[in-house]
């Protein structure tokens, strides 16, 4: 489980992140990133699955788990790529996400955030 520190919970920090419109974008998985900070305190992480996506919940709650732990163990190697500089950060999972495993969501994950930089 992702420490409460590094979460994202509110609905206006979720679109605050999204207005700024850095992103990038890796086998069915979408990062945005908000603004750049300047103070020493933790990245707060928010993990999303539209309904569009797929209409069951188990299966989106299934992608939000699989991109959770990904960022959770990229967080425990402490190799974030430098994603850690920013204030907020939002996954997205899409519909290409949906059949993959772990270590491919893992990849995905890896791969957005080295897009980021």
């Amino acid at each position: 489980m992702l420490p409460k520190q590094y979460r994202l919970k509110k609905r206006t920090a979720f679109k605050a992140t999204y207005k700024v419109k850095h992103s990038s974008h890796s086998g069915g998985v979408t990062l945005f990133a908000g603004i750049e900070k300047k103070e020493e305190i933790p990245t707060k992480v928010g993990f999303v699955v539209s309904k569009k996506v797929h209409k069951r919940a188990v299966k989106r709650n299934r992608l939000k788990r699989l991109l959770r732990e990904s960022y959770r163990q990229l967080l425990k190697e402490n190799n974030l790529y430098g994603s850690d500089k920013f204030l907020s950060l939002v996954f997205v999972g899409g519909e290409n996400a949906l059949g993959k495993n772990f270590d491919e969501i893992k990849n995905a994950v890896k791969k957005t955030l080295e897009k980021l930089q």
